[in-house]
Parts: structure tokens; C-alpha cells; sequence
């Protein structure tokens, strides 16, 4: 699993994403064990991050499901959740806040 997120870190960061973080959610209730989040620096680039993702990790990565908006691409890869997010969209749905409380299991005072 550690190999697993530090390709898909290492292939956003190569790719200029910024603010990449993790959570750890295994044995937390949620449905997936880890989120990674990342910025990207506008909607054509959530887009190209979504391309090199594919490019970078596909060959050992099964993509679920990919639902895109422009703004916020959420990429399922089974147990690794990635959401990929212009700088506008992570301010204004604060994932971190809630994943924080979650991996803290402090999932109630998040909302």
C-alpha cells in the first residue's frame, strides 16, 4: 500500500500538483482505508493531472470510477480515494477538515 500512494504522490508532484496530502482512514468507518487530496493550479490543469494519473499509475492501478467536474476530479481506485481540486474548490468544500476529523475519529465535530 505505501508503494501504491507514493507512486500517485510522486506523479502529482512531478506534475506541479500542490498541497498533496494523505489520510489514513483504515478502521475509520469510511469507505476507503486512504484520500489523497491535491490542488491543481486550474481546471485545465485537474484535467492533465487526471491524464498523467492514468499515464503514471493505470498499468498497476484499476480505475473504479472517475467522476469529473472541471473543478474537482474525484478518482476511485477501490481502497484509495484521489480528489484533485482547482485552489477554489478546496477552500470552499474543505476536505481536509473533514478527512482530519474523520482520521482523528472525531468524525461528528467535522460537520
Amino acid at each position: 500500500m505505501k508503494d501504491r500512494i507514493e507512486s500517485i504522490i510522486n506523479s502529482l508532484d512531478k506534475n506541479k500538483a500542490e498541497g498533496i496530502e494523505v489520510f489514513d482512514l483504515r478502521d475509520k468507518n469510511y469507505f476507503v482505508d486512504y484520500a489523497i487530496i491535491a490542488s491543481s493550479l486550474g481546471v485545465k490543469h485537474t484535467a492533465a493531472l487526471l491524464n498523467h494519473l492514468k499515464d503514471d499509475i493505470k498499468p498497476e492501478e484499476k480505475f473504479n470510477n472517475v467522476d469529473e467536474s472541471g473543478d474537482w476530479i474525484v478518482i476511485d481506485l477501490g481502497d484509495i480515494l484521489i480528489h484533485i481540486m482547482t485552489p477554489e474548490y478546496r477552500v470552499k468544500y474543505d476536505m481536509e477538515s473533514f478527512l482530519t476529523a474523520l482520521a482523528d475519529g472525531k468524525e461528528g465535530e467535522a460537520l
